[in-house]
């Protein structure tokens, strides 16, 4: 009697995979990334053994010009260093149980099919005719590899529903928009000094120090009356984690990566070493104090009158008709309004830049980045800032203003632009 041999999946089962890829959560809204995945899958399949090289990856995926050189422009590893991370995360969580498994192994631009057995063990799928024969994985070294595949999906799965509390709806239907169509020119204008260095910006988010708990009622931590050793500083505010997430879909679609790091564990290695894009106010991200800082638009506590101790914004050289105090909607009030800085300082060196975004509150935070992130507020912007119109911008100071609406902002605009 012959053995009845499993099938092997065939060119659309390899592409029904990719599509499933491109519509997951992991990938969905990354359209570079994916544009990157479904090139390198078809190459594969058309082309076995033909390796690509980047310059080819650049021109025929992103439309870079013909004079594109891998040597001093990264995007291409980073996009590609991006889609390793974003398959394994789509395969240890919600692709878990797909049959196929598409991998990108480090170094190369070849993308790989692989089979999963029914006992969850993942085996090569057998060359397709005329296909190199690296393609082939030797089953011994994937003993190993199942079992740390196995506990890390039981960890990626924790942590995805973990985030599916934090990332409302509104956000995803966001996260899609602002990704739909690769980053505008005056977006790569504007944070031009940011994707043009040799490594990638680092995001600095605001997490103040808190002492209680959750549960029972918490507050700022008062370093001349609260022990040191009971502080709790794993907390952020919802319009910083919306607005790191919104730059981090920003730089996916300028070929960058954005690394990112809470504040406390900010050093001055990393001001001198890195580019660095800070997210919240001073009063809470407390690292812009061992930095330069704005000079034009400050933050300031009111030191008296019925609204003395909140954050404000204070104009230190105001024109003549202008405010020079800018305030919050009051804590007793429904949030309508809140007010934000977006400037563009030099770094501790002199080849590296610091980005500030923050508000009085965490949606005047959210709202400034947002402010940043959009075209036409960009292109605005451009006009009216040092070596915008040129394409070679120059360090500026400028107060935005947010309108909010049930804890959303809604509408940013520009009230002032100061060049340094």
């Amino acid at each position: 009697m012959g053995v009845t041999r499993a099938l092997v999946p065939g060119r659309d089962q390899y592409f029904q995979e990719i599509d499933r890829l491109t519509n997951s959560h992991s990938l969905r809204g990354a359209e570079s990334l994916c544009k990157l995945l479904q090139y390198l899958a078809k190459h594969a399949l058309d082309h076995p053994g033909e390796p690509l090289k980047e310059y080819q990856i650049a021109t025929e995926v992103y439309g870079r010009r013909a004079d594109f050189d891998p040597q001093s422009d990264s995007t291409i590893r980073v996009q590609a260093g991006r889609l390793r991370q974003k398959l394994a995360e789509y395969y240890a969580g919600e692709g878990a149980a797909d049959t196929i498994v598409v991998k990108l192994p480090k170094g190369s631009y070849h993308v790989l099919f692989e089979e999963r057995t029914a006992d969850s063990h993942v085996q090569a799928v057998p060359r397709l005719e005329g296909r190199d024969q690296s393609l082939h994985e030797d089953a011994v070294g994937y003993s190993w590899r199942v079992a740390v595949i196995g506990l890390s999906a039981a960890l990626a799965i924790s942590l995805l529903a973990l985030g599916d509390l934090l990332w409302t709806r509104r956000m995803q239907s966001s996260a899609v928009a602002a990704t739909a169509t690769p980053a505008s020119a005056s977006l790569r204008t504007f944070w031009a000094p940011f994707i043009s260095g040799p490594e990638d910006p680092r995001a600095i988010y605001s997490n103040a120090g808190f002492v209680g708990r959750p549960e029972t009622g918490m507050r700022y931590y008062d370093a001349k009356h609260d022990p040191k050793g009971i502080v709790r500083d794993q907390y952020t505010g919802v319009g910083e984690v919306l607005a790191v997430h919104e730059l981090d879909l920003l730089f996916d679609s300028l070929g960058r990566q954005l690394r990112v790091k809470r504040g406390s564990l900010f050093s001055l290695d990393d001001a001198k070493n890195t580019d660095l894009i800070f997210v919240g106010s001073p009063s809470e991200n407390l690292s812009l104090l061992d930095i330069p800082g704005t000079q034009e638009f400050v933050f300031e506590r009111v030191p008296s009158g019925p609204r003395q101790g909140d954050l404000s914004i204070v104009i230190k050289r105001p024109h003549p008709g202008e405010t020079d105090r800018f305030l919050a909607t009051p804590s007793d009030s429904p949030m309508i309004e809140d007010y934000g800085i977006v400037s563009l300082v030099p770094g501790l060196e002199p080849s590296r830049y610091v980005m500030i975004l923050a508000g009085t509150t965490t949606f005047g935070t959210q709202g400034a980045v947002e402010f940043v992130c959009r075209p036409d507020s960009v292109d605005h912007l451009l006009k009216l800032i040092p070596g915008g119109n040129s394409g070679q911008i120059k360090p500026f100071e400028a107060l935005v203003r947010v309108k909010i609406a049930r804890g959303v902002p809604l509408e940013t605009e520009l009230v002032a632009v100061r060049a340094r």
